[in-house]
């Protein structure tokens, strides 16, 4: 199975710190690889034309983000990039790759 998922935080997706599934916001499950990636592809292209920053990691996460949206953290009393995240996972029986 794979899934690509979408996440919207003021973090960048690879960190997944404790309770990181709030922020998701979709996850699409594929029983095909190349169905899985050619929406992968497909999201990763939109999201680039979408935003002006990009950073890629471990070869299954991109983080997305412009310099003008931005929110306001309470906890370090600053404003903060929101990251658009897109995480992309393998599947085999209970075990994540």
């Amino acid at each position: 199975m794979y899934k690509v998922i979408y996440m919207k935080a003021d973090y960048e997706p690879w960190w997944q710190f404790e309770g990181w599934e709030e922020h998701v916001v979709t996850e699409v499950t594929y029983d095909n690889e190349q169905e899985a990636s050619q929406y992968l592809q497909q999201l990763i292209e939109e999201f680039s034309k979408k935003y002006m920053n990009m950073m890629h990691k471990k070869d299954r996460f991109w983080a997305f983000w412009s310099d003008d949206e931005r929110e306001y953290c309470e906890n370090c009393a600053d404003c903060l990039p929101v990251y658009h995240g897109v995480i992309w996972e393998v599947v085999e029986g209970n075990v994540k790759k």
